[in-house]
């Protein structure tokens, strides 16, 4: 089902006119240099389906690609503008990966679909109320056994609202400090 166009989100760099510096401040702020472990933690396979939930400008995708060139890769993200930059990183890069413009609480796949699903520095921006929707989502389009691997801000929280959507063995993997503020390692099983 296509993403509402209606629909309100917040932009991958928070407007518009910062997309074009989104990339570069996330280098700064260390994001992306904790993307590594988070891939590391997901021990991929050859053949493995992968979804990455608020995919952005496509950069946990690429690098999932770079390491793991026999996985099939699609990313999700209801930003337009952060999409098409995604789907050019991509082609400069010489990879397959499909764009889609979606919602975490509303994934256009069906039951049992991936191996594992990736999110990266999106969960914070979803509202208190469609947290547990967003989980669920995932949940249900996890094969059995397959996994969730999530890298966001710290949560207290985090751990009970995967267990309440559904998943075993949610678990802190691990922490890291950024410039911001700690942002933590998660892992759950469907």
């Amino acid at each position: 089902m296509p993403a509402n166009p209606e629909r309100r989100y917040l932009p991958a760099a928070s407007f518009d006119f910062l997309l074009p510096v989104y990339d570069p401040i996330m280098r700064l702020l260390g994001f992306s240099a904790a993307l590594g472990p988070l891939v590391a933690q997901a021990e991929l396979r050859l053949g493995h389906s992968v979804l990455e939930v608020g995919c952005g400008t496509g950069t946990l995708a690429l690098l999932i690609l770079q390491h793991h060139r026999g996985v099939s890769v699609i990313g999700v993200d209801p930003d337009p503008k952060a999409l098409a930059r995604a789907e050019q990183k991509a082609r400069r890069a010489g990879v397959a990966i499909r764009f889609e413009r979606g919602f975490g609480d509303a994934l256009a796949h069906a039951d049992a679909s991936f191996d594992r699903v990736f999110s990266s520095m999106m969960f914070h921006h979803v509202p208190k109320d469609e947290k547990p929707l967003v989980l669920a989502e995932i949940r249900r389009v996890l094969k059995p056994g397959g996994r969730l691997e999530l890298l966001d801000f710290t949560d207290a929280r985090m751990l009970q609202r995967m267990q309440e959507a559904g998943f075993a063995q949610a678990r802190l993997v691990g922490a890291r400090r950024t410039v911001s503020r700690t942002i933590s390692y998660y892992q759950a099983t469907a």
